[in-house]
């Protein structure tokens, strides 16, 4: 069975880099690998991706020898296991609210006696049987994760039961969703947002599990580590077009244009019409 880059950096108590994908870009792995990143948080939450196209983009990943963690809305035991046997390292789970989801969640993707995920052994996980499946349940267990979402106050309230959790290896914040539901800005100064941050990670360090969020600066990931994050997310192909595009339009019109005139703007980086 493949060995995780993300389990190994956790066990190291090393941060992992971690960088979102929304869309099936098939160099995407390749690139993000090559640019050391550990692992691509693959968003199936909130993106439309068709399970042969998940299943390939997952097969690109082992051949990056780059981890996927899928974020998936399903709270489906065979849905969510199949995600594994199709060569995940591990599943992002949104919006878990209690220690009772997020052990069932655990009991979806982990062998017994850990949780009650289904055997087959025939996937990519396993390398499709090639050597049996004598030690696969344990493989599985030790190096696939289950990340769950800590986004509402409710989650906050049972954090430490969350953390708890049996087959719970991190806690992952979402700011958006977790600042809408507390009525402030997804602004880690904000009182608010510091305190749950805060709450998120005593829970996770007295459990001994990790936890991260994302983050848009260095300074923000040095704080983050300081306070002991390992699963660190930044940077997307969302992102990523939204800075590049601005920037190209923007050399196109000073190479067209060199002195502009009040229609497109000076150096305003749109597209001409």
């Amino acid at each position: 069975m493949r060995t995780s880059i993300v389990r190994t950096l956790l066990r190291q108590g090393k941060p992992v880099r971690i960088v979102c994908m929304y869309h099936p870009i098939p160099m995407m792995p390749a690139h993000a690998a090559k640019a050391g990143y550990d692992a691509i948080w693959l968003d199936a939450e909130h993106n439309t991706w068709e399970p042969r196209e998940l299943q390939r983009m997952i097969g690109l990943h082992h051949l990056a020898d780059i981890d996927c963690i899928v974020r998936t809305g399903t709270r489906n035991p065979t849905e969510l296991y199949h995600l594994l046997e199709d060569g995940a390292t591990g599943v992002m789970a949104p919006l878990v609210n209690s220690a009772a989801e997020a052990a069932s969640l655990a009991r979806a993707l982990k062998f017994p006696p850990l949780g009650q995920r289904g055997l087959d052994g025939a996937g990519l996980d396993n390398e499709f049987y090639l050597n049996g499946a004598a030690t696969y349940p344990a493989s599985a267990n030790d190096q696939t994760v289950l990340i769950v979402q800590i986004e509402t106050p409710e989650a906050l309230a049972a954090v430490d039961a969350i953390a708890a959790t049996p087959g719970v290896d991190g806690l992952f914040i979402g700011p958006g969703d977790l600042s809408l539901r507390l009525g402030c800005p997804p602004d880690w100064a904000h009182p608010l947002m510091n305190d749950a941050q805060t709450r998120v990670a005593a829970a996770a360090a007295r459990n001994k599990i990790a936890w991260g969020r994302p983050s848009g600066s260095a300074a923000d990931i040095a704080a983050m580590v300081k306070l002991g994050a390992q699963l660190i997310a930044h940077g997307s192909d969302f992102g990523a077009v939204m800075r590049m595009l601005p920037a190209f339009a923007k050399t196109l019109s000073e190479g067209i244009d060199p002195a502009p005139d009040a229609k497109h703007g000076a150096g305003a980086g749109l597209p001409i019409d």
